[in-house]
This record gives C-alpha cells, structure tokens and sequence, in this order.
C-alpha cells in the first residue's frame, strides 16, 4: 500500500494502516535512539513511547510526505528527555554514532566507513542515506542550516573516497 495513503488513513483512525506504517519505520527509529549510545531496554521503553505518542497525535499531522521527520522528532524529543531526566547530557550533533543497530542490516564496509569519520559528519551521512532524510530534514532535525548540512554530507563523502576507500585499497 502507499505510503501517503497509509498516513491518510491512519489519521482517520484505521489502526491496522498505522501499524503498517510503524513497521516500515520500526528499524529507523530503533538505529536514530542507539545513536544516543542508550541501552536496548531504554530504546525499547522509548520506541514504545514514541508509537503511543505517534499515534495519539498522527491527526495533528500536516502532510503526510512528513511522517518520517514527524516521527524521528517525537522520537529525539523523547530520547533529550530521557536523557536529561537521567543526566546523561548528549547533543545528537556531537555524539558519535557508534554500535549502529543490527550489524545485519548495515554492511560492515560501510559501517566501517561511518566509524573513520568525525561525529558531525558521521550523524549527516548517517541520516541522509541510513534513516533516508533529505537534506532539509536533517536540518530540522539538528537545529542547524541546510547549507551546513549539505556541506557536512559533501565532506564527509570526499573524505571517504578520497582516504578511506582509498586507504582500505592501498591495503589489499
């Protein structure tokens, strides 16, 4: 089924769509919370936090292109709180993005590659081609320009062609 259509009809109340939605975003929202270097329980309590949010509010839900940013929002405001109320005072922007979720669901040549680069650059590539963001999200999300953003993502995908890979060849 479409994805706008699911939105659509999850806002009108069709549980069954919403559920379907969730599954399409469970491991995106799972890999954005393990950023935080939080431990599977607290991610579990979170994600579960975040879906009863999620659908609570899915009617308050503009458009429905939006859902992923919508949804990773909810999700990062929840984890900022959790770790507050834990005191454990992380910045998404400069926390490293280490023990990506599900080895099996990330290559580890390009989990390998996320790892040599700077944090800042780690999180921009991370969410623009892992969790599918564009560029404008990503600066909503982080709270910074977009202009910063494509920089970031530009940087760090010269960076891995021209040392990393480069590097990793250079050793074969």
């Amino acid at each position: 089924m479409e994805y706008a259509l699911l939105v659509t009809k999850a806002q009108k109340g069709d549980g069954e769509a919403f559920i379907q939605l969730i599954k399409q975003y469970e491991m995106i929202l799972y890999r954005t919370a393990k950023a935080f270097g939080l431990q599977d329980e607290d991610i579990a309590d979170l994600l579960q936090e975040t879906v009863l949010t999620a659908f609570e509010k899915i009617a308050t839900l503009k458009e429905a292109q939006y859902f992923n940013t919508w949804i990773c929002r909810i999700l990062l405001n929840n984890c900022y709180r959790f770790m507050k109320q834990h005191k454990q005072v992380m910045s998404l922007d400069t926390e490293t993005l280490n023990e990506l979720a599900h080895h099996d669901c990330l290559p580890i040549e390009l989990e390998d590659a996320l790892n040599s680069l700077e944090a800042n650059y780690r999180i921009a590539l991370t969410l623009y081609y892992v969790n599918g963001l564009t560029t404008k999200e990503i600066s909503e999300l982080l709270h910074e320009p977009e202009g910063t953003i494509k920089s970031r993502i530009s940087r760090a995908k010269q960076f891995l062609k021209n040392d990393y890979y480069l590097e990793e060849a250079q050793l074969l």
